[in-house]
């Protein structure tokens, strides 16, 4: 039995008998070993720590191989484990990556593991829990509950641009002053690095002025920029450049805001409008753009173009709910 629990990004670098990096000279075998655990997200890589972590301690409290790990291990822990598809995909992804990186053959590509995964997902339904999109009027709400204190100003502006420009909370969390390029017409952000632009080649998105003042993207941002510029915010520690910093209690700027912190900004804006927290989350914000522009008519590409959605797949998920009432053959009946 192997008793190494290695996690994904330590994987990376395990074997280096059979490893061909060990034929290159010390500093460039390092700098390759590097760039390989650069080629995946760090967001992506703690994930992936986490469930190999899972999956290495089953495969010890059952006496069998982690690495390599048989095919009949692999199902054996699908069968046993309890988590959810969603889980399991990710912990299989997680699997992959180690097995690959060490140069061991894919255990999740034979029969007998994706029979296992059929069957599990026979049983439990392929239907993916959604989060609850937040549409125009709930944001509003939102908007409206919001405090008139600092952060009530910072989770308005926050909210505003995340529906507006269809972020993710992990984009919102890392956006900075200098990534917003204000133009007469509106404003464009310029997102350096997203989900599914690994390789940073980076993606501008424009957010236009809205109609109400108390609604507006950019003019709400623009209020809590000043905030922050003002005479007494300098006088505090402030977090160089952060758009959406941490506050302290007396107002004090601290670290930029992580994505879980972002999408608790986004439960308790939920709840003080009256919305059961339980039913957003981060991503509800992204989930609402994509839905309320479908029920508003937008053209898909549009639509795309502000999300940057690749797989439209994905993306015509929102669209189908969106038009479940603007496109329905059940108004020509004439009931």
């Amino acid at each position: 039995m192997s008793d190494d629990p290695t996690p994904t990004t330590e994987v990376i670098i395990t074997r280096t008998e059979e490893h061909a990096l060990t034929r290159l000279p010390a500093s460039i075998a390092e700098r390759a070993r590097d760039l390989a655990v650069q080629s995946k997200a760090e967001t992506t890589l703690t994930t992936y720590r986490r469930r190999w972590k899972a999956f290495s301690g089953w495969c010890r409290d059952h006496d069998l191989a982690v690495l390599p790990a048989e095919p009949t291990t692999v199902a054996g822990w699908v069968a046993d484990c309890g988590n959810s598809l969603s889980t399991i995909r990710v912990t299989l992804a997680a699997i992959v990556a180690a097995h690959r990186m060490s140069q061991y053959d894919d255990p999740t590509k034979h029969e007998v593991v994706r029979a296992v995964v059929q069957g599990l997902r026979r049983e439990q339904g392929s239907a993916q829990k959604q989060v609850a999109p937040i549409l125009t009027d709930t944001l509003r709400k939102m908007i409206e509950a919001c405090p008139e204190t600092p952060t009530g100003h910072r989770d308005r502006a926050m909210l505003l641009l995340g529906f507006a420009g269809a972020f993710r909370r992990s984009e919102l969390a890392a956006l900075r002053l200098e990534d917003l390029d204000w133009r007469t017409e509106g404003l464009v952000v310029n997102l350096r690095r997203s989900k599914t632009d690994q390789a940073g080649e980076g993606r501008r998105i424009g957010i236009p002025y809205g109609s109400d003042p108390l609604t507006c993207p950019v003019r709400v941002l623009r209020s809590w920029l000043a905030w922050m510029a003002s005479e007494a915010r300098q006088r505090a520690p402030a977090a160089p450049g952060a758009l959406f910093p941490a506050l302290s209690p007396s107002g004090g700027l601290g670290a930029a805001l992580g994505g879980r912190a972002v999408a608790q900004v986004i439960k308790r804006a939920a709840a003080r409008a009256g919305v059961d927290p339980a039913t957003v989350s981060g991503h509800s914000l992204r989930a609402g753009f994509a839905t309320q522009a479908a029920m508003s008519g937008a053209a898909e590409r549009a639509i795309a173009r502000q999300t940057g959605h690749k797989n439209l797949q994905t993306l015509r998920k929102y669209i189908r709910e969106g038009t479940l009432f603007r496109e329905n053959a059940a108004t020509k009946l004439g009931l």
